[in-house]
């Protein structure tokens, strides 16, 4: 799908991962509405973008806030393009320092933004997007965001990575059930990028993060991810499918 003058909607694009596709939809020609949390700076950053760029506060849980949102996109123009990065980390273990048992209600926190929130807003822009006028072949394509932690989840995330794998588990039966509404559905599993997810931890802890990854041996860049994003989204046969972006990075226990 060509970008240029299509609407697009960005969860979690007031940072990361989600700005850096906003940046690039609008580089390429779209208008783009940015949704995040109302303690973002997304009004701020939407004006930064320039005139075909609106913030819609919206938690992604929230079927009323996202359909809120999903009105503003459709007030530029039908919906097409859905870049979904909004989630949130946290640690939990089985056994806490104490010897007691981890936070149920942390675990169910994270797993409603990550696993639910995707579920919901996959949900609700792809009714939108059933609604379109084909334009060559196909009304909509939808890019959820997992991590490498789906598949190789370290010590003290469980409920992240279990929430990812929910997300790696969503894709191919997402895309089987909207083909039928020529819409595509793919996933992007980012290994260690430098995101505010990351900004709290230490330079060392960093420079050791970097280091674990083959190659490059850095962190990755949001750019990076916005990159394979909008190839989704050109390329037809994409479809169906969690690709990692990680530089040949394998987790290690901890």
């Amino acid at each position: 799908m060509k970008t240029q003058g299509i609407t697009a909607l960005v969860t979690g694009g007031a940072s990361g991962l989600g700005l850096a596709s906003a940046r690039r939809l609008v580089a390429d020609g779209a208008k783009v509405v940015i949704s995040d949390l109302p303690s973002s700076q997304g009004e701020e950053i939407a004006r930064s973008l320039g005139a075909n760029v609106r913030f819609a506060p919206a938690d992604v849980t929230s079927t009323a806030e996202m359909e809120a949102a999903l009105d503003l996109a459709e007030s530029l123009g039908p919906v097409r393009i859905l870049i979904h990065c909004a989630g949130r980390g946290g640690p939990v273990r089985l056994i806490d320092k104490e010897g007691r048992p981890g936070s149920l209600e942390a675990y169910e926190n994270i797993i409603r933004t990550n696993l639910v929130g995707t579920f919901n807003t996959l949900r609700l822009t792809a009714v939108r997007m059933a609604r379109n006028d084909p334009i060559d072949g196909e009304r909509g394509v939808c890019v959820l965001t997992a991590s490498v932690a789906a598949y190789e989840g370290q010590i003290g995330q469980i409920p992240y990575a279990s929430s990812k794998a929910g997300v790696v588990g969503m894709t191919i039966v997402a895309a089987r059930d909207l083909a039928s509404k020529l819409i595509r559905v793919c996933t992007i599993a980012p290994g260690i990028f430098d995101t505010p997810m990351l900004a709290r931890v230490s330079e060392e802890a960093r420079k050791t993060l970097s280091a674990s990854v083959p190659h490059p041996a850095r962190l990755g860049l949001p750019d990076e991810y916005a990159q394979l994003a909008l190839h989704i989204v050109a390329n037809q046969m994409l479809n169906g499918e969690t690709i990692r972006l990680d530089g040949a990075l394998r987790m290690a226990p901890r």
